[in-house]
């Protein structure tokens, strides 16, 4: 299963209301970083399926949930279970540490 795309508009029902534990990837086009851990990201999701879904919102197209949450900063990471926020991870990391946070983190 590939990340999928999620907005303002759907981020109650993809995420917060999601049985599965989600990974929100904040992300940005013109964000470097943030291009670089997008293939980890997408092989993570294809690994991990039925055990976490990971989603991506572009914070430059959805404002609104990013101000929500407080993201200054790009990439970031959270993890939600239960419609909470349960774990964050700022910033670029390589494939294996974010498995590791992921997994610690479900």
């Amino acid at each position: 299963m590939a990340t999928a795309k999620v907005s303002d508009k759907s981020f109650e029902q993809d995420v917060l209301k999601s049985a599965e534990p989600v990974v929100v990837d904040f992300w940005a086009e013109w964000c470097g970083p943030c291009r670089a851990i997008g293939p980890a990201l997408e092989e993570i999701s294809e690994e991990m399926a039925g055990k976490v879904k990971i989603v991506k919102l572009n914070v430059d197209e959805n404002p609104e949930i990013a101000t929500r949450f407080g993201i200054s900063a790009i990439p970031m990471l959270m993890m939600f279970k239960g419609g909470q926020h349960v774990a964050t991870q700022r910033g670029a990391a390589p494939k294996s540490k974010l498995v590791s946070w992921i997994e610690s983190s479900v």
